[in-house]
């Protein structure tokens, strides 16, 4: 293969690189998020694995779910550990994803590809998606525990509308 082509190929790769580990901490994140009610949130805070700011997003948006499920007070002081376990848990995947991220570029920019490594970081990848995905599930099954069936009628629709991107809900079209 030619350098210039090789470069090319390589730049585009290394590209990939960066896209798909960005997309797969932003997922992860949307993936916990949309599990809390904060579809909309913005993922750089997550992103950006402050805990701080994750925790502060994370207090404004329950605000928002606990009204719109109308939890009570009782029902508050459950759920708000359960969530910021899950965020501290979810936190410490982001940072087990970075580093994972940083083993795929590693190997993808050695002088000869690095195959064996790359398929390290891409099972490390898949594991830390499991993981994240199992915690979210845990998370929405405590949470849902503390709800009455009403409340998780109202939750389940909130996610539905998160899954649509955030969209109202729209009427059938007349016949």
């Amino acid at each position: 293969m030619s350098t210039p082509l090789r470069q090319l190929l390589l730049n585009r790769f290394t590209a990939l690189a960066f896209v798909a580990g960005a997309g797969l901490s932003a997922g992860m994140a949307a993936l916990a998020a949309q599990g809390m009610g904060m579809g909309a949130m913005h993922h750089s805070m997550f992103m950006s694995g402050n805990p701080s700011d994750m925790a502060a997003h994370a207090d404004h948006v329950l605000k928002h779910l606990y009204a719109e499920i109308d939890a009570t007070d009782a029902q508050k002081a459950q759920i708000d550990p359960l969530v910021k376990q899950a965020l501290a848990d979810l936190a410490a995947l982001h940072t087990q994803l970075q580093s994972a991220h940083t083993q795929f570029v590693q190997a993808l920019t050695q002088p000869t590809v690095d195959r064996n490594g790359l398929e390290a970081a891409r099972e490390a990848h898949l594991q830390i998606a499991e993981q994240g995905s199992r915690r979210f599930v845990q998370l929405i099954a405590d949470v849902s525990d503390v709800l009455t069936p009403a409340q998780r009628q109202a939750l389940a629709k909130h996610l539905q509308r998160m899954h649509q991107g955030g969209a109202p809900e729209q009427a059938a079209p007349h016949q």
